[in-house]
């Protein structure tokens, strides 16, 4: 995984269209480089990665509100979610289908990334999961990264 330095990964990347793309366009784009369906998702013999095409919105739990950074790269760039938002995706599934797998994640993800923590307290009560959050907090302990500290600037004289 992208914030965890290796320690999760993943074998499938998940992309959500915006664009209103038609299956398809997206057989046909997917096909262009190695990838056939099967089912939901696109494999390709020569990886051990395949591709889904989840529905949108794009969402964390209940939260509709997660926007996208964007990540340069080598000959362009992506739109992926954040290292909190990643966390917190992990989170979700250990909240709702008692992934502990998916709580080392996110565990892994905020002990190597700076990630707001009241961001992620704030979602966990949300989604009822404060006793979840509050295990996921003891695990971490006090080993995330520091975050450089922001100055409130106020309008004004």
């Amino acid at each position: 995984m992208l914030y965890s330095d290796g320690r999760y990964q993943s074998h499938d990347l998940d992309f959500i269209l915006s664009d209103g793309s038609t299956r398809r366009a997206v057989d046909e784009a997917m096909a262009s480089v190695g990838f056939v369906r099967e089912g939901d998702r696109y494999v390709n013999p020569h990886t051990e990665f395949f591709v889904e095409f989840p529905r949108g919105p794009l969402a964390i739990g209940d939260d509709l509100d997660v926007r996208p950074v964007r990540l340069n790269l080598a000959g362009g760039y992506t739109l992926a979610l954040s290292a909190t938002d990643a966390c917190r995706d992990r989170l979700a599934a250990f909240y709702h289908w008692s992934d502990r797998q998916s709580l080392q994640a996110a565990i892994d993800i905020a002990r190597r990334q700076p990630v707001n923590l009241t961001t992620i307290r704030r979602w966990s009560k949300k989604e009822g999961a404060l006793d979840r959050f509050d295990e996921f907090r003891s695990a971490l302990g006090t080993r995330q990264p520091s975050r450089p500290r922001q100055r409130n600037r106020r309008a004004g004289p």
